[in-house]
């Protein structure tokens, strides 16, 4: 079996922690969608990173609310570059799966489509 990386990003309107967790789930319930084979005992581990104005509430709490208790998960914080995209959250997702890396769907939500144009969701 292999591993394979999904990555996704999402951004919210205001450092909130409800606003955090919705769209932290929305982006996990999305992967989810676009690649339906994933079970949650199939995933190795899921890194969360966030922008330097996010750190109401760590976006893995979202994740542990949709029952991955047995998934590690990390929280880390974004490079600041300089006109870098605003209150972002991004996942990078590792999938034990036999599925090609060309069949995995990555997600971006909202304004983070424009981190990638090519993989953006409409």
């Amino acid at each position: 079996m292999l591993v394979r990386g999904i990555r996704g990003a999402t951004v919210v309107k205001e450092d909130q922690p409800d606003q955090i967790l919705a769209a932290t789930r929305e982006l996990l319930e999305m992967i989810l969608h676009e690649n339906p084979d994933i079970d949650s005992a199939d995933i190795s581990s899921v890194i969360f990173t966030v922008t330097d104005d996010l750190n109401s509430v760590y976006p893995a709490k979202a994740a542990r609310e949709l029952g991955w208790v047995q998934v590690p998960l990390l929280c880390a914080k974004e490079i600041p570059v300089p006109g870098s995209l605003e209150r972002c959250i991004r996942v990078l997702l590792h999938w034990n799966t036999n599925v090609s890396q060309a069949a995995v769907r990555h997600v971006y939500l909202r304004e983070a489509q424009m981190l990638r144009p090519d993989l953006a969701n409409d």
